[in-house]
């Protein structure tokens, strides 16, 4: 049965594939998550590109954007183009989150968990494994890394930050915006990578942020859903982790599992390094508050403070 889209053709495509999803045959559901789960890929391959990254032919690519009720996959990647630039407001966002929450709290508890249940089977796939062993190996070469991002983002700039720091990888925030983020570009220099959340539509930040990476042949790891079409050949490397439901309200919890992953990732390259930047900072510690000198490192290696 082909999903009839003519009585609301301003429905997203996360939206159409929702509503057609149960009544297309088992190897187009499985397309149609790919269109919504992998919204990059769809923009910038051919048909036999996103077949093959699918696992699957180029005929079902163009016959699910069919049941989608598209005329053909150029007309899927403009509404999925015009999906990504047309972002609603947050109060929008907010409320078509809340409808779908139930009434009690425990309802909330519940729409979050499964959000990022989905999620985090995006970052188990082989593609993303890829993507981020590649993005480990820019940033552990780096010299200097600089991480982007504003509003949420940057809180979540300023704790990556300071995680790599511990771990012995020098690191700065670039987590203000305005012309504050100019005094912090100075920061930048050949030899570096920058890190960056950033999503769609376009900001001002963000274009400087990249033009000022190429000027200095900078290295960029983007984390985004959305925004990666909209830079192309910008970015060295990009992590496409979803943020929930398409018009809904934006979640942070994937980004946030991403960036624990790099930890991780980048203690295990170097870990004397970590161990020793580690151990200085339990010494630091020890000289503000002399109970910090009993909890050093190498004597308490599960130590998590």
């Amino acid at each position: 049965m082909t999903y009839d889209a003519s009585e609301d053709r301003r429905m997203t495509v996360d939206a159409r594939v929702q509503a057609a999803l149960e009544s297309l045959p088992p190897a187009e559901q499985r397309m149609a998550r790919f269109f919504v789960d992998q919204k990059q890929s769809v923009l910038l391959g051919s048909a036999a590109e996103i077949a093959e990254l699918a696992g699957t032919s180029d005929a079902t690519v163009v016959r699910t954007a069919r049941s989608l009720g598209f005329d053909s996959l150029s007309a899927l990647r403009q509404m999925l183009l015009s999906d990504l630039t047309g972002t609603p407001s947050p109060g929008k966002r907010l409320a078509r989150t809340l409808q779908e929450t139930g009434d009690d709290s425990a309802g909330a508890l519940r729409h979050v968990i499964d959000i990022h249940d989905s999620v985090l089977e995006v970052l188990k796939r082989p593609e993303m494994a890829a993507a981020f062993e590649r993005s480990v190996d820019i940033l552990a070469r780096a010299g200097r890394r600089h991480v982007f991002g504003i509003g949420p983002s940057g809180a979540m700039a300023d704790y990556a930050s300071l995680q790599f720091n511990r771990i012995g990888l020098p690191t700065s925030a670039l987590s203000v915006s305005g012309i504050a983020l100019a005094d912090r570009l100075l920061w930048l220099g050949k030899g570096d990578a920058v890190l960056m959340m950033a999503y769609a539509p376009l900001y001002r930040e963000v274009e400087v942020v990249l033009d000022h990476a190429e000027r200095f042949d900078i290295p960029v790891v983007l984390i985004s859903d959305n925004l990666a079409p909209l830079v192309p050949g910008k970015v060295a490397e990009s992590l496409p982790v979803p943020r929930g439901k398409a018009d809904h309200l934006a979640m942070h919890g994937g980004t946030i599992v991403l960036i624990e992953a790099m930890i991780i990732g980048l203690a295990k390259r170097n870990s004397e390094a970590a161990f020793d930047a580690l151990e200085r900072l339990s010494t630091v510690r020890g000289s503000i508050d002399k109970a910090w000198i009993k909890r050093g490192i190498r004597k308490n290696k599960y130590n998590k403070n």
